[in-house]
C-alpha cells in the first residue's frame, strides 16, 4: 500500500502537544510499555545505571571565570542540581570543597516549578552577577533571571526575561543584549527571535532599543559584547539558515558587515579574523577547498586585504573539528580517521605548528577550557570507548608555543571491566563505492559465528561526528550481557569535514542511509551477527536515520529504537523548530524537493504488506525542538496497519534530551537496552 499524501492526515490530532486526547494517548501507550518492561531484571538495570549517573566518582566538569571553577552537579539528593564553584587548588585536590550558589531543587520547591538549570552568563570581569537560564520543563524555551553571586539570591527588580527561546549577553553592569519573543511578529518561522535589542537596567523590556531585525524566513539573530581587554566590541550574528550567516560589527551608529560568503564560519579574536570554508570558496584571487581554516588580521580585512594564511587544509584522512584560543596560541582539534589529535599554532611566530602528544590511538579529545585573556593554560577531556574519561591540564610555552606537557587532573571511575573487550575500526563499502568507517566494541576473542546480539548506532547529519566516547551505560547495560556495540561514521556527519556532511544533504540524503545499511550488511557478512540479532538505534536526526532503516531496510534488523525523531517529513517545517532545517533536508512545500524528500519520509513509507522488526519509539512532551508529535503519529500509523511489536515511551519533561534528571535518564536507558536484549538475544 502506498500512502496518498494529498489526503487529509488522520493523525493530525496527535500534533496537539498538550491536548487532552493526545496526552491520554501518549500516557496509555507509555503505561503499556512500562508494564511490558516491568520485571526484577529491568528494575535492577535501572539501579545499576543510576550508580553510573549518580556516582561520586564522576568527573565534575568545570569552566573557569575570574579565578573560580564552576560546575552543575546532579545526584540522588539533588536531581535538578547544585550550581556551585570552587578554587583551582580545591578542584585539583582529592576532596574539593564546593561553594553552593544555587540549589535548583530547593528553588523549585519554593516556587512550585520544577526548574531545570540551563546555563549562566557571568558578568565580565568581576563575575559577581549572572544571567541564569531556567527551563520550566527541560525544553529549549527558558526564563532568564539576574542572580547576585555575593548574596546567593536573585536580584530584586533585576533583569528578567519571560520564558521563550532566545539569547542574552552582558554588555556592562547595567546593559544587556536580549533576543526573545517580544510579541506577535517578533519570532521567525523557525520559532527563534527575529530581533535583538539593547536593554538597560530599570527599563521595561518592551522598550528595549532595537539593534537588528531579520526576516521571518531567516532562522534567528543574536548579539554579544566582546570583553577582551583592548579589543572591546559588539558583534551581531544574523543566521539565515543552519549553514549560512552574516556577521556584523557595531561601530558607533553603524553596522559594519564582515564581507564574506554567507556559508563560511567566522571567529573574531583579538586582532584576528578566522574563516573556515564550508564549500570551495574564492577569496581575493585564490580559491580554497572546503574544510580549510584561514587567518587574516581583522583590520586589514576590513580595509580590503584578502591575503589569507592557511592554518589548516584537510586531506582524505584528516578534518578540522574545532579550535580554541589561549593567550598566545591557537589549539586546533583535528579528526584523523575519526580519532582526535591536537595541533598547536603560534600566531606571533608565523603560525608555527606543533603537535600535542600523549593522546590515545582511538580517542575523543575535547579542549574543555582555556584562558585566552591571561594565560596559555588549557584543560582537556580525554576518553575512549574502553578508556574512562580523564581531565588533563597543561600549559603552552609562552615563548615557543611548544607544549610543556599535560598532567592528569581528574579521572572517572571505571563502570565495567574494560580489559575484557576490544575496540577495532572496520570499513564497509557503500552503494556508490565510498568506504565507510565504523567502530566495533566486542568481547575479546569474539567468535565470528553470527551468534552475537549487536546494536548499531548512528547519526549522519548536521556535520555532527560520532566519536569514540566512553559510556558506562553501554558497558553495563549491553556489553556486560555479551552484546556487541557498533558506531557507524556515515556521511552527513562531520567525521571528514564539511564535504563528508554535504555529500548527504537534501537530494543526496539517501547516501547516509545506504552507508548505514552497508555497515549493517558488513557486520552480517563478517559473521559478527545476523539480521535477526542486529538492532539499530538513533535519536533526533539519528531517529530519522533508523526510521528509514525500518521502512527501507527492515530485512537487515531484528529491532529498532527510534528516539525524539523526525519522521513526518512532509510537515516537519510546520512543527516546532523544523523550518530551521530546510538547509539540511529540503523544503517539502516545493513540489520538486518533495519528490526526493518523500523518499526518506518514514511516516509516508510505512506499508501494511511488509514485515517490520519490533520497534521502540521514545519522545518527551516538553520537546520544543522536534516535538513528540512525530513519534506519536508514526506509532499510530503502524498500529493502524496492524503492525505488531510497536512500543512507545514518552516522558512529560526532559525537552529534546528525552529526560531531565538522573533517575528518569536511567529509566529511559534501561528501557532501551532491555528492549534490545529481549528482542535480539
Amino acid at each position: 500500500m502506498t500512502i496518498d499524501t494529498s489526503l487529509p492526515d488522520p493523525h493530525l490530532w496527535l500534533e496537539d502537544i498538550h491536548g487532552r486526547e493526545a496526552l491520554a494517548w501518549a500516557e496509555e501507550h507509555t503505561d503499556a510499555t512500562k508494564a511490558w518492561l516491568a520485571s526484577d531484571g529491568y528494575e535492577a538495570s535501572v539501579e545499576r545505571l543510576l550508580e553510573v549517573y549518580d556516582s561520586d566518582d564522576r568527573i565534575p566538569l568545570v569552566h573557569r571565570r575570574a579565578g573560580y571553577y564552576y560546575n552543575l552537579w546532579r545526584d540522588r539528593e539533588h536531581p535538578r542540581g547544585l550550581w556551585r564553584r570552587t578554587t583551582r587548588e580545591s578542584y585539583l585536590s582529592d576532596a574539593p570543597e564546593w561553594d553552593v550558589l544555587l540549589d535548583v531543587d530547593e528553588l523549585g520547591r519554593v516556587e512550585g516549578t520544577a526548574w531545570v538549570f540551563a546555563g549562566a552568563r557571568l558578568l565580565h570581569p568581576d563575575a559577581d552577577l549572572a544571567l541564569i537560564s531556567l527551563s520550566p520543563d527541560g525544553g529549549d524555551a527558558t526564563t532568564v533571571r539576574e542572580f547576585d553571586l555575593t548574596t546567593r539570591s536573585f536580584v530584586p527588580d533585576g533583569f528578567v526575561v519571560p520564558t521563550a527561546k532566545g539569547s542574552v549577553s552582558w554588555i556592562d553592569r547595567d546593559t544587556i543584549f536580549v533576543a526573545t519573543d517580544f510579541g506577535p511578529g517578533t519570532m521567525t518561522e523557525s520559532s527563534y527571535p527575529r530581533t535583538v535589542r539593547r536593554w538597560r537596567r530599570g527599563q521595561p523590556l518592551g522598550e528595549a532599543q532595537l539593534v537588528r531585525e531579520v526576516l521571518s524566513t531567516d532562522m534567528l539573530v543574536s548579539a554579544k559584547h566582546d570583553h577582551t581587554p583592548g579589543f572591546e566590541r559588539d558583534i551581531v550574528t544574523e543566521v539565515v539558515d543552519f549553514y549560512r550567516s552574516r556577521t556584523l560589527l557595531l561601530r558607533g551608529g553603524d553596522a559594519v558587515v564582515i564581507d564574506l560568503p554567507l556559508d563560511v564560519d567566522i571567529d573574531i579574536h583579538r586582532e584576528w579574523l578566522l574563516v573556515r570554508t564550508v564549500t570551495e570558496t574564492e577569496l581575493g584571487e585564490k580559491r580554497y577547498p572546503a574544510g580549510c581554516l584561514l587567518a587574516i588580521e581583522l583590520e586589514a580585512f576590513l580595509a580590503g586585504d584578502r591575503t589569507m594564511t592557511v592554518l589548516f587544509q584537510p586531506d582524505e584522512h584528516t578534518a578540522l573539528e574545532g579550535w580554541a584560543w589561549t593567550r598566545h596560541a591557537l589549539m586546533l582539534t583535528l579528526l584523523q580517521d575519526v580519532a582526535s589529535r591536537i595541533r598547536v599554532l603560534r600566531p606571533d611566530d608565523g603560525w608555527r605548528s606543533s603537535e600535542l602528544g600523549g593522546l590515545p590511538e582511538f580517542g575523543a579529545v575535547t579542549v574543555l577550557d582555556t584562558d585566552p585573556d591571561e594565560s596559555d593554560e588549557y584543560w582537556l577531556h580525554v576518553a575512549g570507548f574502553l578508556t574512562p574519561p580523564t581531565v588533563r591540564e597543561g600549559v603552552l610555552d609562552g615563548d615557543t608555543g611548544d607544549t610543556v606537557g599535560h598532567r592528569l587532573a581528574k579521572a572517572s571511575a571505571s563502570f565495567f571491566p574494560e580489559d575484557s573487550y576490544d575496540v577495532g575500526q572496520h570499513w564497509a563499502v557503500s552503494a556508490d563505492g565510498t568506504r565507510i568507517p565504523y567502530f566495533q566494541i566486542a568481547p575479546k576473542g569474539l567468535t565470528l559465528d553470527g551468534s552475537h546480539p549487536t546494536v548499531l548506532s548512528g547519526y549522519g547529519g548536521f556535520e555532527h561526528a560520532r566519536l569514540p566516547m566512553y559510556s558506562g551505560v553501554v558497558g553495563r547495560a549491553w556489553l556486560e550481557r555479551g552484546g556487541v556495540y557498533v558506531v557507524a561514521n556515515i556521511r552527513g556527519g562531520g567525521e571528514y569535514g564539511p564535504a563528508w556532511h554535504r555529500a548527504a544533504l537534501k537530494e543526496n540524503r539517501h547516501r547516509a542511509y545506504e552507508d548505514f545499511a552497508a555497515v549493517a550488511t558488513h557486520l552480517i557478512e563478517r559473521g559478527v551477527t545476523t539480521a535477526e540479532r542486529l538492532g539499530c538505534e538513533g535519536r533526533s536526526n539519528g531517529g530519522l536515520l533508523v526510521g528509514n532503516m525500518l521502512t527501507t531496510y527492515p530485512e537487515l534488523f531484528g529491532a529498532i529504537v527510534c528516539g525524539v525523531p523526525l519522521l513526518d517529513m512532509q510537515r516537519y517545517t510546520r512543527l516546532s523548530a523544523g523550518a530551521s532545517w530546510i538547509a539540511e533536508y529540503g523544503d517539502p512545500d516545493d513540489p520538486a524537493e518533495w519528490e526526493y524528500i518523500r523518499g526518506f519520509s518514514p511516516y509516508h513509507n510505512v506499508r501494511d504488506d511488509t514485515a517490520y522488526p519490533p520497534s521502540l519509539f521514545y519522545a518527551a512532551t516538553s520537546d520544543d525542538r522536534v516535538g513528540p508529535v512525530q513519534a506519536r503519529k508514526m506509532v499510530a500509523r503502524m498500529e493502524e496497519f496492524g503492525i505488531p511489536g510497536v512500543r512507545y515511551y514518552e516522558n512529560s519533561d526532559g525537552g529534546h534530551g528525552g529526560s531531565v534528571d538522573n533517575r528518569s535518564t536511567a529509566e529511559l536507558q534501561a528501557a532501551i537496552w532491555e528492549f534490545f536484549w529481549r528482542s535480539l538475544s
